[in-house]
């Protein structure tokens, strides 16, 4: 099993947004698990938050940018690709302004700050989606086509047509995240002359410098134009070297644009939420492309693991009987409604109920279509989870478990005499003070019967 890694320390970073031009001061936090990866924009009211999601992906043009409730995030694919290519799973990202430090145009100050910060793991299984057929998306208008196929680890190829002179077709392949620093972080982001142009002319790129972008030379330059780049870049002189870019750079890599589209790939499909076991083909990618993708995947993710039923051998000896239930819940019979706890650990718990005809609710619910009341599934879930709460103190047997919140109730198929009910409740956030944030799910037959977010609290007997 794989764990979930976070950071052991803060780190803070401070540079400056490449189309903003604004100074910006970026904090890495640890975060909790099932965290994910969160921006925090500390310089607005509330400190609101914008999770590292797809679905929040508003704009492609120059960069990922993400927007929530307002709230915007501007070109943090180079960021995601180091706390991806770090092996991390939870991070919070906090931000004094919309766009994250551009640094040199590559992931390479991120991944060294991480290194500094730490890396620890957490008593949780990483979450992974194993890719078992080939997906994917294309882009008709460019061409632009992006796959995933099974494959025992992540890897990554990124395919480049560029279709100039100066930078024609390129290709970088990634054959384990583990080879990210040394192969790919230090890549840094590019654009041709007749696009550095158009930025300028259109008041972007305010932070960029020769330092921060390869610049590929793709037509000639006037006397205007150098001047006019002179005065963006505070240069007295500038010109271009023999392999078409213009000078104070030396390229990293003859293939580095390549790797840097390979760095934004892994960046931008961070956005799907999960980790990918599998082989990404990309053919000519960009931000577009690359987040429809990652939108796709995470929508076929969310379906697949909606239905995926776990299996559990129930004739093997519990974790928990009934009588271990009942010493450690005050719950008794007839509103104790779970019969065995069958798994356990620091972040979830597994329960299971025999219905039976000889329930007390039948009698009323109803005599002659017996089914099972939806408030007391969900009753049974928040026992199956107050047995996981109550596992952290050490005299369970003198306190109380109470509902604070339950959310997005649902129920999907009814529950009859003769059904085996299993409950499996997973941390949404680690339990403190007593207080336990749960995804809570029932199944029955081979299907999800009903799903719950519950929070609840256990408080001393008085």
């Amino acid at each position: 099993m794989v764990k979930q890694k976070t950071i052991k320390n803060e780190i803070s970073l401070t540079g400056v947004g490449l189309h903003t031009g604004k100074e910006v001061t970026m904090t890495f936090k640890p975060a909790p698990i099932n965290n994910g990866f969160t921006f925090v924009r500390i310089d607005l009211q509330g400190q609101p938050i914008i999770e590292a999601d797809a679905n929040y992906v508003v704009n492609t043009q120059r960069g990922t940018n993400l927007e929530k409730l307002g709230v915007k995030i501007q070109t943090p694919e180079h960021v995601l690709a180091a706390l991806v290519g770090c092996d991390l799973d939870n991070v919070i990202i906090e931000l004094n302004a919309s766009e994250l430090p551009i640094m040199d145009g590559s992931s390479k100050y991120f991944v060294e700050a991480i290194e500094k910060a730490g890396i620890e793991e957490q008593d949780a299984k990483r979450n992974v989606y194993v890719v078992k057929e080939v997906i994917s998306f294309t882009d008709e208008t460019t061409g632009s086509e992006i796959l995933v196929m099974p494959s025992d680890d992540y890897q990554v190829t990124t395919m480049v047509d560029f279709g100039t002179k100066v930078l024609g077709t390129q290709n970088a392949t990634l054959k384990s995240i583990a080879d990210f620093k040394d192969e790919i972080s230090h890549s840094r982001t590019f654009s041709f002359l007749h696009e550095l142009e158009s930025l300028l002319e259109n008041g972007l790129i305010k932070g960029g410098d020769l330092n921060n972008a390869i610049v590929y030379v793709d037509k000639e330059i006037s006397e205007s134009t150098m001047e006019n780049l002179k005065k963006a870049f505070g240069k007295d002189e500038i010109s271009v070297k023999p392999n078409g870019v213009l000078d104070n750079l030396t390229l990293h890599y003859p293939n580095e644009a390549a790797r840097h589209k390979l760095l934004d790939v892994i960046g931008d499909l961070s956005l799907i939420g999960v980790r990918i076991q599998g082989k990404i083909i990309a053919n000519k990618p960009g931000h577009y492309v690359n987040t429809q993708f990652a939108k796709k995947l995470a929508k076929i993710i969310k379906i697949e693991q909606r239905n995926h039923i776990p299996v559990y051998d129930l004739n093997q000896e519990p974790l928990m009987d009934i009588h271990k239930i009942m010493a450690v819940l005050p719950h008794r019979p007839p509103f104790l409604l779970i019969d065995r706890i069958i798994e356990m650990s620091s972040s979830h718990v597994v329960g299971l109920k025999n219905v039976t005809m000889n329930e007390n609710f039948f009698v009323g619910h109803f005599p002659d279509a017996p089914v099972m009341p939806g408030v007391l599934i969900v009753e049974a879930m928040a026992q199956t989870g107050g047995i996981l709460v109550l596992s952290t103190v050490p005299d369970p047997e003198n306190y109380l478990t109470y509902f604070m919140k339950i959310d997005n109730v649902k129920f999907k198929h009814k529950v009859l005499p003769g059904d085996t009910l299993i409950f499996k409740c997973d941390l949404i956030s680690p339990i403190r003070r007593g207080i336990c944030h749960m995804q809570a799910n029932a199944y029955a037959n081979g299907k999800l019967v009903a799903e719950a977010e519950l929070m609840a609290q256990i408080a001393r007997k008085q």
